[in-house]
């Protein structure tokens, strides 16, 4: 392995080591602010070393293959986790529970989501599929006092290992047909002509996107969705949708994109019903939520459905578009989540939409932010969400796929209804909330951990590394939607040469 190698390896090789010190500094000492300390500095560090890259596409061995896309990925991956760090350090602070290990899991499904966007093989796609996967297990359970969230970890662990079955027999499918189970390898089992498929290859392609449909919760693989979102404690929550469901769309991109999707009779259906029945399952079932996590939930189907009319689109600006998409979705719905942290208490966490009526006299800072993120995600002019929108169904048009254009635009027409929903219940009066919010505060000038005179609840979040972080995104939230130029350019010099 040459030097290259080594520095193309180098922030796997951070997570890795940092997870090997974060046990040794667990077994000595347990403290919560030493532990989530360290955790931010891994991260931080293995963002910097992300940017050592030489340039180019490393090929370290045929299972990781280091490019621009990688690098963007990473660096999305990672920063996404330091977030997620800020925001969960108040609200584990006030559990009763001790919170250092669910630090370690988050470093290694960390370390999982990036060996995922790094992946050029099957052996390497399975092997950060189940790292992610079994951190995730312990992470959802985390508060294993609450029979909820137990109940979530365990139907997470169940459907995991069915759409895990999915993926390794759609791969045992595919190199008995091809011999390879290099990405770049596995087209060739399609054969020259557009309609030229075996049926060997053809049932390994769908059992693999199976397995896919299972982590990304597209329809019908979707169920779990809603009762692991609102099980899992809150910042684990914000990883799922966040983290999680990211990485799985990059591995996505780099092993179907080769096949051209959209010139493959065989292949082309599946995708095109997938697409149009996930973006409109995900946002008429939302509209039937009054729990706020499991609207989100149903939010995220919708908008992986988005996702998959970028993926289907051809041409440069399909990838581009892609990706800045995904980006304005992490940064919503980790500033979505992170109010949600915010609110929650030592009891329960604050998922139910009473919670939030009459937020804007409570807590005008966190209904600012909720209020924000619900027009970023129903596509509001001056948010990201909207350019995130609007290079999709551009894509869309300009690869004449204009069915999925459409249906993409009535899914966000209903998904309106929704988000404006939450937005009328923060400024609405609390009185016609019909059960107490999970944190009730006098002011929004709490000091940090002081109890609330009318609820007895400490108010979780209010720290300023959730501050902090909250500030961030809210800013990301206008920045990008008003001057995206920036990041369109990095995305294009990364992912200049292709995934």
């Amino acid at each position: 392995m040459s030097a290259s190698d080594l520095i193309a390896l180098l922030p796997l090789i951070v997570l890795s080591s940092g997870a090997v010190v974060m046990m040794l500094v667990i077994a000595f000492r347990r403290d919560h602010a030493l532990t989530a300390g360290i955790t931010l500095v891994i991260l931080a560090l293995a963002f910097l070393a992300n940017f050592l890259h030489p340039g180019g596409t490393v090929q370290v061995t045929p299972l990781l293959i280091i490019d621009g896309f990688t690098v963007f990925m990473v660096g999305l991956l990672l920063a996404a986790s330091f977030v997620i760090v800020l925001l969960g350090y108040g609200y584990f602070r006030v559990r009763e529970i001790r919170p250092e290990e669910f630090y370690l899991l988050l470093v290694l499904a960390t370390l999982g989501a990036c060996v995922l966007a790094a992946s050029s093989h099957f052996v390497s796609l399975f092997i950060g599929l189940e790292i992610l996967s079994i951190s995730l297990y312990a992470m959802i359970g985390y508060s294993y006092h609450n029979a909820l969230t137990v109940e979530a970890g365990m139907k997470y662990l169940l459907l995991a290992a069915s759409s895990a079955a999915f993926l390794l027999f759609g791969m045992a499918l595919i190199y008995f047909e091809t011999g390879t189970m290099v990405f770049g390898g596995a087209d060739s089992g399609l054969g020259a002509a557009a309609g030229s498929i075996s049926i060997v290859m053809l049932a390994g392609l769908v059992m693999m996107l199976v397995g896919f449909g299972y982590k990304l919760a597209l329809v019908p693989f979707h169920l779990w969705t809603p009762d692991v979102y609102e099980g899992a404690p809150a910042p684990v929550t914000a990883f799922v949708a966040s983290i999680s469901k990211g990485s799985v769309f990059a591995v996505l991109l780099r092993f179907f994109l080769p096949f051209d999707v959209t010139g493959r009779p065989a292949l082309l259906p599946v995708f095109l019903v997938i697409a149009i029945v996930t973006m409109l399952a995900g946002s008429l079932l939302a509209l039937l939520q009054t729990n706020l996590k499991r609207l989100l939930a149903y939010s995220s189907i919708a908008n992986l459905g988005y996702l998959l009319v970028a993926f289907m689109a051809t041409g440069a600006s399909a990838i581009t578009a892609a990706i800045f998409f995904l980006v304005s979705y992490f940064v919503t719905i980790l500033a979505a989540f992170g109010v949600v942290t915010a609110l929650s208490s030592r009891s329960r966490d604050a998922d139910m939409l009473d919670d939030y009526y009459g937020l804007m006299w409570r807590h005008p800072w966190l209904a600012a932010v909720l209020a924000v993120s619900m027009f970023s995600l129903a596509g509001i002019p001056l948010t990201v969400g909207f350019l995130g929108k609007f290079y999709v169904i551009l894509a869309s048009i300009g690869s004449s796929q204009w069915l999925l254009a459409v249906v993409l635009v009535i899914s966000s027409a209903i998904g309106l209804f929704y988000y404006l929903r939450v937005v009328v219940a923060l400024f609405s009066p609390a009185e016609q909330a019909t059960r107490p919010p999970a944190v009730v505060a006098q002011s929004g000038t709490l000091p940090s951990g002081q109890m609330s005179a009318s609820s007895a609840q400490p108010i979780a979040a209010y720290s300023t590394a959730g501050w902090v972080a909250l500030a961030a995104l809210l800013v990301l939230l206008f920045i990008l939607g008003i001057l995206p130029d920036p990041l369109i350019d990095l995305i294009n010099r990364l992912v200049s040469g292709g995934i």
